[in-house]
């Protein structure tokens, strides 16, 4: 059952409507990417040493992944517009606390807890809502345009951030983001429906055709006690924190090269983060998810290698790096479609929200332990960035080769 009220016959197709809602919050989502400038505003105005400076942004990220599993619960339960609404309030109350303070543990509390929860129901409640307007040849296209709206924030948040901080200083800043933060996404809520009961996407089959295969509505305690599960789990793992232990330090690798304008590589990046997962998604529908996530893994492996000499070098052309940039963001994000894509295939639509809310986890754990071996390795290499990009394209090379492990899908389900 859910909140969204049944709309009478005929429907009108909301489809394109609520896409677009989706990624309008999922914009707005994108705040988390604002911490990367906020933690040197941070270090400046409180003091702040040390692990403090990415204590409240590590656990925002791994709170965001594991809150997916109660919003991904809520959204199947109660529906999108009320699931979102909640994330919206829940990051603004988040960032309104972090505006009163400068106590580190209030951080953690307002940013890391608050709003890493509120994050994870807005970010659960944009994608199953498109989906089931759209029949399931264009599921990785749906996917992909939804969840794009993550990887592009950087690009307007980064120059909005660093002028907002100028400006009126971190905790002002906290208070804008805030305020603007409910409004956005409370707003763009009310937008996101589902289907009535009996909706079907696409053209009707005419009479006398083949009975169409059987949908598949699994249980996340059902999906557990699959083999497939924890292969797209490690998989998962591996295309995502392989990609981040590069991502998160891409502005350091860019400067021996770019020097101050190493944020365009950061900007560039972000726009082929949003744009592999359009591009992901849509190759999806047209050759498979399975083929679609081999050729990614593949090529993100290969771009690691490529890395060792382009970024070691400090008379790499500026060009190189931008174009190195934005390949590896691109294939970091096409993991970001590809994955919730196969999770409705495999596993039907009824339970769409908490079954890639516990997928979802492998995010947060690749987020969590690659970044952190990444800075290990670099730490013992002396700043060197080769012994990561090695490990990272070996990780990616074995994730490519699991694909193959994956059974070939049945016809997807609507």
């Amino acid at each position: 059952m859910t909140t969204d009220p049944a709309p009478t016959t005929p429907v009108a197709n909301r489809g394109w409507t609520v896409t677009f809602a989706g990624l309008g919050i999922n914009l707005a989502l994108g705040i988390l990417y604002a911490w990367s400038l906020t933690k040197g505003a941070i270090e400046k105005e409180f003091g702040w040493k040390g692990t403090q400076l990415n204590d409240p942004y590590a656990l925002c990220c791994l709170v965001f992944a594991f809150a997916m599993i109660l919003a991904g619960r809520c959204q199947d339960k109660f529906g999108p517009r009320l699931t979102a609404t909640i994330g919206g309030v829940l990051v603004g109350v988040g960032f309104l606390l972090c505006s009163t303070t400068q106590s580190y543990g209030v951080w953690l509390l307002g940013f890391g807890v608050l709003a890493g929860v509120g994050i994870g129901f807005g970010y659960s409640s944009a994608t199953p809502p498109a989906l089931k307007w759209f029949p399931p040849a264009k599921t990785g296209l749906i996917a992909g345009m939804v969840v794009a709206g993550f990887g592009l924030a950087p690009v307007y948040l980064a120059p909005l951030s660093q002028y907002l901080l100028g400006r009126f200083g971190v905790q002002k800043t906290m208070l804008i983001l805030g305020l603007a933060f409910v409004a956005i996404v409370c707003g763009l809520a009310q937008l996101l429906v589902n289907p009535p009961a009996g909706f079907t996407a696409g053209p009707k089959p005419a009479t006398g055709t083949a009975k169409p295969a059987p949908v598949v509505h699994a249980t996340p305690g059902e999906i557990l006690r699959q083999p497939t599960f924890w292969l797209l789990w490690v998989i998962y793992f591996i295309g995502a924190g392989a990609g981040l232990m590069v991502i998160g330090s891409i502005s350091g690798m860019a400067k021996a090269s770019m020097g101050e304008l190493a944020f365009v590589a950061v900007a560039i990046m972000a726009i082929g983060n949003a744009g592999g997962r359009i591009l992901a998604g849509t190759l999806s529908d047209k050759i498979g998810r399975r083929w679609t996530l081999c050729l990614v893994l593949g090529v993100q492996a290969a771009l690691m290698f490529v890395a060792i000499p382009v970024t070691g070098s400090s008379t790499t052309a500026a060009a190189v790096m931008v174009l190195l940039a934005a390949l590896i963001g691109a294939n970091y994000g096409a993991n970001l479609a590809l994955f919730p894509a196969y999770t409705k295939d495999l596993w039907g639509l009824k339970s769409f929200g908490m079954n890639y809310g516990v997928v979802f986890t492998a995010w947060g754990m690749g987020g969590l332990v690659l970044p952190r071996l990444q800075q290990m390795l670099t730490a013992q290499s002396g700043g060197s960035f080769r012994s990561s990009f090695v490990v990272a394209g070996l990780l990616l090379l074995l994730g490519a080769a699991l694909t193959f492990l994956i059974r070939p899908q049945a016809k997807p389900t609507a």
